[in-house]
């Protein structure tokens, strides 16, 4: 199983890059994990929907062929870390790769959000997005050492 971020979005600063960078290399070697950056939609004169129409074409494209689609949604599962550990070990038994979403601006078509098969909420805050990027890499690798009673994630 692969661990795909698929997150629409412009260039980010290097501490983003880097820190994610960091949490994937961290990553077993039986569950690799990445980070792909789409592309967004010139904005221009289109509409929210016409930008979220293109970006869908986009992250179509870009999913793995038969993989889990999770969609980070504010409407999303609130997970505790030990939620989300259970959840990747759901994954894990299920076998295919999972593509996580991080939607561009303008957020995520209806249309891949009813399509999903995992919705998650990173927090109630507002976040930008190499900061929600960089906190679902950590995630991703605290869930992971949680599974494997790493001491990374100490709990109470």
């Amino acid at each position: 199983m692969k661990l795909n971020v698929l997150a629409v979005g412009h260039r980010q600063p290097d501490w983003v890059n880097a820190g994610c960078a960091e949490y994937l290399k961290r990553m077993p070697r039986e569950l690799p994990a990445n980070v792909i950056e789409l592309k967004p939609e010139p904005r221009g004169s289109k509409t929210r929907e016409q930008l979220l129409a293109a970006e869908k074409g986009r992250i179509r494209e870009a999913l793995p062929s038969g993989s889990r689609l999770v969609v980070l949604d504010e409407r999303g599962d609130d997970l505790t870390t030990l939620k989300l550990a259970k959840r990747l070990e759901a994954w894990m038994q299920d076998g295919r790769d999972v593509a996580l979403l991080i939607g561009g601006a303008d957020g995520i078509d209806e249309e891949l959000k009813a399509a999903a098969d995992d919705k998650l909420r990173l927090s109630s805050l507002t976040l930008p997005h190499g900061m929600a990027r960089l906190l679902l890499c950590e995630q991703l690798y605290r869930a992971v050492s949680v599974l494997r009673n790493h001491p990374y994630h100490r709990e109470g």
